[in-house]
């Protein structure tokens, strides 16, 4: 590679550039160091029959011409000059030198390691280059190889990052057939783990979850390049393997002398709360239960507290000698006849007093059994920095001191190890000792505390409850940085600055209508400053910008309807 000064006249853009085929790119940063000092980094060009055709460098190419139209001349362009010919290297130099200083749009860089394969590129060459893990870069040519309306979909911010990923699960077929519901006017286009689950014909079931050896099973296995499972893409396949597998299983259990088996249906629950623990040699049984994502577990040495008490377990120890022959009380059909009517009359006692009810209530909430299961919101953040900004929040640092204040009034013992009844019932036994006003700050923290990120309730009790996240958050750099809808952050512009400004910056770059924004909140840069400003995002109900939509939006709409039809 040689540095030569090239004419302007020469030059014109290769094909190969990884922005080739976009509009005039956005140069009013650079174009005044530009004016002042001409073009101080050499170009990355190659040589051919035109000339010589630019690899990287676009913008500064655009600068020279602005440059030459307002002054009629300029010197000849600084360029180093490639050798002809290698295409694949002119593309790796390109994404190179673009991600070195203003960096593309994600797609951009996905879409430019397809064109590298196709150029004869292997993955592990790619990212050595680029410095990434070749997982990585599969993740990337995984979306770079989607159908194109996909990804330009995503580039308008139409499709949400994890429905992105779980479309590279997706055949052509399949994409096509997305693509199809997507742009229909009435259609249902499936997003989240709703398009999980339509990509795998309502089950999507992990290899991991297999008894069978994987050689066994002749379909197609889907990998998951985001994740760590694999999926099976032949679900009926998968169940004749895996029921013939837990068979084996349990014919393997008997011969080790286990008295009783127990396979459960599809998707029932083994609570051990309502069972003992029995060894084999006192007559201990196996429940097997199976979950509808075909997941296995196997429950060794078990007794229902009928058959332990039935047994004699809980008459205490005999010192060996076999416990004489105690005819029951009452058969377990009168056992049952009075459980159930014991049922129905607290029950219906319970609806007499309702203060009563509340604590029994929240004692379930706060220590699930029964049949109760609950359990707090994992609020799962889909990266670091919306880790750290949730973290920072006033509003959940004050959450997080509500739930210390809490749990000193509900006072459950440091090293607690009852079981899940006894615990309900210590509970319960607190609540009743509380006042009225502590017995609804527990349950209102609890439900609270419960309540699942992105859900309709969400949507419904912000809208109910006139909740203004004003009193707590303010736009921060997470909340900008995520924004890549340049319509939607012109409208904010708008509403910020006004419908001049937002006009006069409609075609500038998403950067610069941010910094706007940021001026007008901070009051800087020769702008009013505005106070009690909320985007139309943060709002209940939920108000959205331009023709895009949202799972947000979507959720916001469908309550709006319930609550008005209530």
């Amino acid at each position: 590679m040689e540095l030569q000064h090239i004419p302007l006249e020469q030059l014109h853009l290769s094909p190969l550039n990884m922005r080739q085929g976009k509009r005039v790119p956005y140069i009013a940063d650079i174009l005044p160091t530009v004016r002042k000092r001409g073009i101080l980094q050499p170009l990355l060009v190659r040589p051919n029959a035109d000339g010589f055709e630019i690899i990287a460098g676009k913008r500064r190419y655009y600068c020279a011409k602005a440059v030459k139209e307002e002054l009629g001349e300029i010197a000849p362009i600084p360029c180093a000059v490639m050798e002809a010919g290698d295409d694949a290297a002119a593309i790796e130099a390109s994404l190179i030198e673009n991600v070195a200083r203003l960096d593309p749009d994600e797609m951009t860089q996905y879409e430019t390691f397809t064109r590298l394969i196709r150029e004869g590129r292997n993955v592990e060459s790619i990212a050595v280059t680029f410095g990434l893990t070749e997982i990585m870069v599969k993740q990337r040519l995984a979306i770079g190889n989607l159908s194109p309306k996909i990804r330009d979909a995503y580039r308008a911010d139409q499709i949400d990052a994890e429905s992105l990923r779980y479309l590279t699960m997706a055949t052509k077929v399949q994409q096509k057939e997305w693509l199809a519901l997507f742009e229909a006017e009435d259609g249902d286009a499936p997003f989240g783990h709703r398009l999980r689950q339509w990509l795998f014909g309502g089950q999507s079931i992990a290899v991991k979850a297999a008894l069978f050896p994987l050689e066994a099973y002749t379909g197609q296995i889907v990998a998951d390049l985001f994740g760590e499972d694999s999926y099976f893409a032949d679900t009926g396949l998968f169940w004749e393997l895996q029921n013939k597998a837990i068979e084996a299983k349990r014919e393997a259990l008997l011969a080790a002398k286990w008295p009783e088996v127990v396979v459960l249906e599809i998707g029932e629950r083994f609570d051990q709360w309502t069972h003992e623990k029995t060894p084999k040699k006192k007559g201990g049984k196996v429940f097997v239960t199976v979950s509808q994502r075909g997941e296995v577990e196997v429950h060794e040495g078990w007794l229902s507290r009928k058959e332990a008490r039935k047994s004699g377990k809980e008459k205490g120890d005999t010192g060996g000698k076999a416990a004489a022959s105690v005819r029951p009380a009452m058969t377990q059909a009168m056992e049952n006849y009075l459980e159930l009517h014991r049922h129905a009359a607290v029950r219906l006692a319970l609806l007499a007093s309702p203060d009563t009810a509340l604590r029994l209530l929240v004692a379930h909430a706060v220590a699930s059994s029964g049949n109760w299961t609950v359990k707090a919101d994992p609020q799962r953040t889909r990266s670091d920095a919306i880790k750290a900004s949730i973290a920072q929040s006033p509003a959940e640092i004050a959450f997080d001191t509500e739930r210390d204040a809490v749990w000193a009034l509900i006072a459950l013992p440091e090293a607690d190890t009852d079981d899940d009844e006894t615990r309900t019932a210590r509970v319960f036994a607190r609540l009743l000792s509380l006042s009225e006003s502590d017995v609804q700050r527990i349950a209102a923290f609890v439900m609270a505390e419960t309540l699942a990120v992105g859900s309709t309730t969400v949507e419904a009790a912000g809208v109910v409850l006139k909740a203004d996240p004003r009193t707590h958050w303010q736009p921060d750099a997470v909340f900008f940085d995520l924004i890549r809808d340049r319509a939607a952050i012109n409208a904010m512009v708008a509403e910020v600055a006004g419908k001049e400004v937002a006009k006069g910056n409609a075609a500038e770059k998403a950067a610069t209508q941010k910094q706007v924004v940021r001026d007008a909140l901070e009051g800087r840069n020769g702008r009013a400053k505005l106070g009690g400003w909320l985007p139309g995002w943060m709002t209940f109900p939920f108000r959205g910008y331009g023709n895009g939509s949202c799972r947000i939006q979507e959720t916001a709409a469908s309550v709006v309807g319930l609550l008005r039809r209530s």
